[in-house]
């Protein structure tokens, strides 16, 4: 990745017809930006779903896939001041939403989506639209906090308030359902997780489930779960939306919370009379801000955590990459690493 050379990126030409690989100039920071030179990327569920042409939010004609990557600052523009040279950084999903809540002028703003993304040797940010990599993590574990790190981490400690003794439900094993298995455990709360893979059971325990219920031979997952508990799980971690809410509801105990953090199908209905009979809670998240990032990153630094990766693919295997995530064959997250290693 030689600055003389320019620069490759993969973008999204419009929407369905996948990656094409281009190349351009290298770019300059402007006042209050920070060159970085990318080592690691992440991909999601809503990368295919971008590249596929089925994303639901607006997405910039030609725009530059991905939200997630971690990189080292290559050179400065003038007056910044958060960052030095050679720092190793990550880039925050919403670049504008700093702290506070997510109000409209802060969330529109979605990296790889309705702004260009990250998948690129080089890539210009905003100095306040990075966090500092947690000191333990290599590039490419650092590369998969952006969206899942960040949403599990608010939807367990920050808006779930996760206690030590809790009973706490997760779904399948994606990257954002291992980070929220982890964030309980590491709250002292008790998992109970889901796989249709029996040979996946066996890797969620290993993170720290208590019990893990194979949904597809027990459609009932729901019911099964509150019943390994007194009266129902306290808490639940949903992924899957239409697919999944209704089994989510019989999970919960009475007064017990449902943050709702993916969308894997979209449709389907519930029934209303259960969420009033049992006085649930129903929270739905996106990622955070900056602030919350960075809040998350010292727990993740002080408790040394590391974030869970199936397999590493280079930059130019990136359509193999984009396969295999399809396949959803993985524990924890797919990435891109720049030298083949992170």
């Amino acid at each position: 990745m030689s600055l003389a050379h320019g620069v490759r990126y993969f973008c999204v030409p419009r929407p369905g017809v996948g990656l094409t690989l281009r190349e351009g100039a290298v770019p300059e920071p402007g006042d209050g930006q920070v060159l970085v030179r990318m080592r690691a990327w992440s991909l999601n569920f809503r990368d295919l779903l971008i590249a596929e042409g089925r994303y639901p939010r607006p997405v910039k004609p030609d725009v530059v896939a991905l939200s997630d990557g971690a990189g080292e600052i290559e050179r400065l523009g003038p007056g910044v001041t958060r960052w030095s040279a050679g720092d190793r950084v990550i880039g925050t999903y919403f670049p504008r939403w700093l702290s506070g809540t997510g109000k409209p002028e802060r969330t529109a703003y979605d990296l790889g989506g309705a702004v260009d993304g990250v998948l690129a040797e080089y890539v210009v940010f905003g100095e306040d639209a990075l966090v500092a990599v947690p000191a333990q993590l290599d590039f490419a574990e650092a590369a998969t906090l952006p969206s899942a790190g960040v949403t599990a981490w608010r939807a367990v400690v920050e808006e779930g308030r996760v206690k030590p003794g809790d009973d706490v439900l997760t779904m399948g094993s994606g990257g954002l359902s291992t980070f929220a298995l982890q964030f309980a455990v590491l709250g002292g709360a008790r998992v109970i997780a889901t796989s249709g893979s029996d040979g996946k059971h066996e890797r969620l325990r290993a993170l720290g489930a208590a019990d893990v219920i194979n949904h597809v031979r027990t459609p009932g997952w729901g019911t099964a779960a509150a019943g390994l508990t007194p009266g129902g799980v306290d808490h639940v971690v949903d992924v899957g939306g239409a697919g999944t809410l209704a089994q989510s509801l019989l999970a919960a105990r009475v007064g017990g919370r449902i943050s709702i953090a993916g969308v894997l199908k979209h449709g389907g209905g519930v029934d209303p009379l259960l969420i009033l009979a049992k006085q649930l809670t129903l929270r739905g998240l996106t990622n955070a801000s900056r602030e919350t990032f960075e809040r998350m990153n010292r727990a993740v630094e002080q408790h040394g955590l590391h974030p869970v990766i199936d397999r590493r693919f280079g930059f130019d295997d990136i359509s193999a990459a984009y396969a295999y995530l399809a396949t959803g064959a993985h524990v924890g997250k797919v990435v891109i690493v720049a030298d083949g290693r992170g």
